[in-house]
């Protein structure tokens, strides 16, 4: 089997969608910024389901990189996952553009565009699966987190767009939409738990969605209906909700 790439390695989401495509088969590459403290993640997915894994440095702000990392893979992926993100916080992306600037980068422009190098390397072979994990966040600003939901509604639509001009060179776009996942960076947070899954639902997920040839996924299918119904309501009365 040709191997999976986890890019953003060290979050549980990504972790646990390495650990799913190994249990097919799947080499795995864990790429993330300093992968020294993935080397427990490597000897673990090895030695549970024994398949190779390799580490490498990875940085998705660091744009003028991607082609270089892309091209150094000891060998391009059949299928790329982006696990990239960084919530942030909305107060103080608020008041300092630079704490904006680096929640936007994170969350949108750096994993759209090593997605689209990825595509455009997998268009030139003839197969391949580039998946983004954005959020439900995008599919309507709030007051709440405008600025981190305003980074994932640009990812999604980049992975819309990347989809359809990918679709008649073979090449499978998927876009994963969690909502509230338990995971560190949800911790001490009070999620209503039928709208809340296990990372490792996540990554069980994403498997099938790829094999099915999916193009968009809420992971609780809850979500499709809540957020159907939040990006229903007029503007007149959302203005006066606090959400």
């Amino acid at each position: 089997m040709k191997p999976v790439l986890i890019l953003g390695a060290r979050s549980d989401i990504a972790r646990a969608t390495a650990h799913a495509f190994a249990a097919l088969g799947h080499p795995i590459q864990l790429a993330a910024r300093g992968t020294d403290n993935l080397e427990a993640d490597k000897i673990d997915i090895e030695t549970r389901f024994n398949v190779a894994v390799t580490l490498h440095d990875f940085d998705a702000t660091e744009i003028e990189s991607h082609p270089t990392f892309v091209d150094g893979l000891p060998e391009l992926p059949e299928i790329a996952v982006s696990a990239v993100g960084f919530m942030g916080e909305q107060e103080e992306n608020e008041r300092d553009v630079v704490a904006a600037a680096k929640v936007m980068r994170a969350n949108f422009e750096g994993p759209a565009l090593v997605l689209g190098v990825l595509a455009d390397r997998m268009a030139a072979r003839g197969t391949g699966t580039v998946v983004g994990i954005s959020s439900v966040a995008g599919d309507r600003g709030r007051a709440s987190n405008y600025i981190y939901g305003s980074a994932k509604a640009g990812f999604t639509a980049y992975l819309s767009g990347l989809r359809n001009h990918m679709a008649k060179r073979n090449i499978h776009v998927l876009t994963v939409l969690p909502g509230f996942v338990n995971t560190t960076m949800t911790e001490g947070l009070e999620t209503p738990e039928a709208l809340t899954a296990e990372p490792a639902e996540v990554g069980e997920r994403i498997v099938n969605a790829v094999k099915k040839r999916r193009n968009i996924i809420y992971v609780r299918r809850v979500w499709w209906w809540v957020m159907t119904i939040i990006r229903n309501i007029p503007e007149a009365i959302f203005k006066k909700l606090s959400i």
